[in-house]
C-alpha cells in the first residue's frame, strides 16, 4: 500500500470517530468493512436498544381533577397541664384515697402524691387547637374522603373548594385503625375524582399527589411508586403504597393519582426525622379506603377482623432456633384464650408463614392482612411448628369486640383478688411509653380501683419484680397474703401503689 493510500485510510477512521462522515466517507467505510469481512475479520452484532420513554405530562390530570381536591381546616380544644418538676400529667387524672391507709405505712409517702383533686399534679387547662389537611370529593352531593387523624378531636371542620367557597363539614365517621374518615358537606353538582385500583400499580410507575402542604392549596407533586404492600411497625391494618412523592404536613388526606388520572390511594404518612419530607411517603390503597367508607356510611363505623394472637418479629436467631430457612414469618408469642387462633389450634411458638397463600415476610404483614379481612371470614394459615409446615383454618373474630376475661388476673386465683383486666403492650405502645415490658390496664375494679389504679395505666412491676405477662401476675398474686405493691406508670410518671388483696 502506498503512503498516500495509508494516509487516506487513517483520515477515514478519524472521521468515523468524530461522527462527521459525509456520504463519500460512508461509502469508503462500507468498502473498508467489506474488505475486513473478506479477510475474515470478526465484527460485532448491533445490540437492540429499548426506545426512550417520555416523562408523563401531569398538567391534564391536574386540570381535570384539581377542582375536586379540597382544603380542610379544623379547630378544637386540647387539654394541657402546667409545668411541674415531677412532669406534666395530661387530663389531670387522680387516684382516690385508699380507705384505712396507715400514714406510717412505707407506701404512704409514695401514695399521697396522688391525693387531691389533681393527684398532686398541676390541673388541666385547655388551649385552642388548629390544623389543616386535604381531602377529595367522591360524590357530587358532597361526600369527601380524608384521613382520620386530620379530623381527630375536631370541634369544627371547614372545607374550602378551589372556587373559594367554604362549607362546614359533618364528620360521618372515622376509623383510626386505617386512618380513613368520611365527611359530608351540604352542596350539590360538585366536581368529583375517578377512583381506580392500586392492584395494577407497578413499582417504578409514576404517581401524582395534590394537596395543601403547609396550607399551600392545590399544590402538585409527583414521583414514583417505591414499594407496595408496605407494612409499618405500628400494628397498622394498612398495606401501604410507598412512594417518593413529596408529601408534607397538610398533604394528609389528599389523593394519589396514577398516570390515567385515577385515585389509587390516600396520602397518609411520611417517614421523617425532621418532620418534613425525606423521600418516604405512604398512601392508603383506595380499595381499603373505599371498603371502610362503605361501612362508615352504612353503619357509622368500620369493622376489622381479629385473629387473637400476639406476635414477634422473626430475626436470624429465631430462624436458627426454629430451623427455618430464612428469618421470615410472624412468631406467635401469645394466644387469646377462646379466640379465633386458639379455636383453630394455633399455639405459642408457632410461626405463621402464609395467610391464604400470601407470604408473611415481616411480622407486621400479618395485622395488615388480617385487618383487611372481614369478621367471620375463614382464612387458611400455613404454620411452621416443630420443624415442619402445617395448615390450619381459622374463622376471624371482630377486632372491635372487647377481649374476654382471659386478661382478668383474678381468673384461677383462689384467695387474693386484685380486680384488674390486663393485656400485653403493642410495639407502638411500648415505644410511646418508653418501656421494654409491662401490661396495659384495660379494666380496674375491686381493690385495685379502690387503690386508684385506672384503665390506661401501665403495670410495670409487682412487688419490685418486672412483669410482662398476665400469667406472671397471677402467679405472684396467688402467693400474696395481705397486699401487693404495684408499680404503676401513668403519663410518664411511676409510683408504687399498695393494694390489699383477699
Amino acid at each position: 500500500m502506498t503512503t498516500q493510500a495509508l494516509t487516506s485510510r487513517r483520515i477515514i477512521v478519524a472521521l468515523v470517530s468524530t461522527s462527521i462522515l459525509g456520504a463519500a466517507g460512508f461509502a469508503a467505510l462500507n468498502l473498508s468493512h467489506a474488505q475486513a469481512a473478506s479477510s475474515n475479520v470478526l465484527t460485532t452484532t448491533p445490540v437492540a436498544v429499548a426506545p426512550m420513554m417520555a416523562l408523563p405530562d401531569f398538567s391534564e390530570i391536574t386540570a381535570r381533577n384539581g377542582s375536586a381536591v379540597v382544603n380542610i381546616s379544623v379547630t378544637g380544644m386540647v387539654k394541657t397541664t402546667g409545668d411541674s418538676s415531677e412532669g406534666a400529667r395530661p387530663q389531670g387524672r387522680s387516684m382516690p384515697s385508699l380507705p384505712g391507709l396507715d400514714p406510717n405505712d412505707p407506701f404512704f409517702e409514695f401514695f399521697k402524691r396522688f391525693q387531691g383533686p389533681n393527684g398532686g399534679f398541676p390541673g388541666p387547662s385547655q388551649m385552642p387547637m388548629r390544623g389543616q389537611g386535604s381531602g377529595f370529593i367522591i360524590s357530587a352531593d358532597g361526600t369527601i374522603l380524608t384521613n382520620a387523624h386530620v379530623v381527630a378531636d375536631a370541634k369544627e371542620v371547614m372545607v374550602k373548594l378551589t372556587d373559594r367557597r367554604e362549607f362546614q363539614a359533618k364528620v360521618i365517621g372515622s376509623d383510626a385503625k386505617t386512618d380513613v374518615a368520611v365527611l359530608k358537606i351540604d352542596a350539590n353538582h360538585l366536581p368529583t375524582v375517578p377512583l381506580g385500583t392500586s392492584r395494577d400499580l407497578k413499582v417504578g410507575e409514576w404517581v401524582l399527589a395534590i394537596g395543601s402542604p403547609f396550607g399551600f392549596e392545590n399544590s402538585v407533586t409527583a414521583g414514583v411508586v417505591s414499594a407496595k404492600g408496605r407494612s409499618l411497625p405500628d400494628d397498622s391494618f394498612v398495606p401501604f403504597i410507598q412512594t417518593d412523592v413529596a408529601v408534607n404536613p397538610g398533604n394528609s388526606g389528599g389523593p394519589l393519582f396514577n398516570t390515567r388520572g385515577e385515585v389509587v390511594g390516600i396520602n397518609s404518612q411520611i417517614y421523617s426525622r425532621s418532620g418534613g419530607y425525606q423521600g418516604l411517603s405512604f398512601a392508603i390503597p383506595i380499595e381499603l379506603a373505599t371498603r371502610v367508607k362503605d361501612q362508615i356510611v352504612a353503619t357509622g363505623q368500620a369493622s376489622h377482623a381479629r385473629l387473637g394472637v400476639a406476635i414477634q418479629e422473626v430475626n436470624q436467631t429465631f430462624a436458627d432456633s426454629f430451623h427455618l430457612d430464612k428469618p421470615e414469618g410472624a412468631l406467635v408469642s401469645n394466644i387469646d384464650k377462646n379466640g379465633p387462633a386458639d379455636k383453630a389450634g394455633l399455639k405459642s411458638g408457632d410461626v405463621i408463614l402464609k395467610v391464604n397463600g400470601q407470604a408473611i415476610v415481616a411480622s407486621a404483614d400479618l395485622p395488615a392482612l388480617i385487618g383487611a379481612a372481614t369478621p367471620g371470614d375463614k382464612i387458611s394459615l400455613e404454620v411452621w411448628r416443630q420443624g415442619k409446615r402445617e395448615l390450619f383454618t381459622a374463622k376471624l373474630g371482630d377486632a372491635s369486640a372487647k377481649a374476654e376475661k382471659l386478661a382478668n388476673v383474678d381468673d384461677g386465683v383462689g384467695q387474693g383478688k386484685l380486680g384488674l383486666a390486663l393485656r400485653s403492650l403493642r410495639p407502638q405502645e411500648k415505644r410511646e411509653a418508653g418501656v421494654a415490658q409491662g401490661l396495659l390496664v384495660e379494666e380496674a375494679a375491686g381493690p385495685a380501683a379502690a387503690a386508684g389504679v385506672q384503665p390506661g395505666d401501665l403495670l410495670v412491676a409487682v412487688n419490685g419484680t418486672p412483669i410482662d405477662s398476665v400469667d406472671q401476675v397471677r402467679s405472684m398474686l396467688a402467693k400474696a397474703t395481705k397486699s401487693v405493691a404495684l408499680l404503676i406508670q401513668r403519663d410518664g410518671n411511676k409510683i408504687f401503689v399498695p393494694v390489699r388483696v383477699g
